[in-house]
């Protein structure tokens, strides 16, 4: 539940330090992940954006939500929390935290092999800059 992804095919942006890659390494098996291009950041923000406004998945539908949420941060509009997330910047946290997990699609042509790590060709596991490719074909 840390990492708040409860269903199949949720997204979260996470900062790479020790501990979440301790908790990465656990759950690593049942994870796919790697490290999203601006690109990628920006196409699920805008398409598949929702904030967390009185406990509820609010789309971001313009950027008073956002201001209300994170104003006092200086984060007004949705190119603040791309490039937030982007940088991992000192309000990274409170901007992940205002996100709502992203719900994906199950990738055009389906999965290849969910049970093998990405590097045996399979899906799980670190795939690096190629999460993109993943991601853009989940969006």
């Amino acid at each position: 539940a840390l990492f708040r992804l409860l269903q199949i095919n949720n997204a979260v942006f996470i900062k790479v330090n020790k501990a979440t890659m301790n908790m990465i390494r656990i759950i690593e098996p049942y994870i796919a992940y790697g490290y999203p291009n601006l690109k990628t950041v920006r196409d699920l923000v805008y398409k598949r954006g929702y904030g967390k406004v009185q406990k509820r998945r609010t789309p971001l539908s313009d950027n008073g939500i956002i201001e209300a949420a994170l104003g006092e941060k200086g984060i007004i509009c949705i190119e603040d929390v791309i490039h937030e997330i982007v940088t991992a910047g000192e309000n990274f946290k409170a901007v992940t935290n205002f996100l709502w997990p992203f719900k994906l699609n199950n990738p055009t042509g389906g999965w290849k092999k969910k049970n093998n790590h990405f590097t045996e060709g399979g899906d799980y596991g670190n795939r690096e800059e190629f999460v993109n490719k993943l991601v853009q074909s989940m969006n």
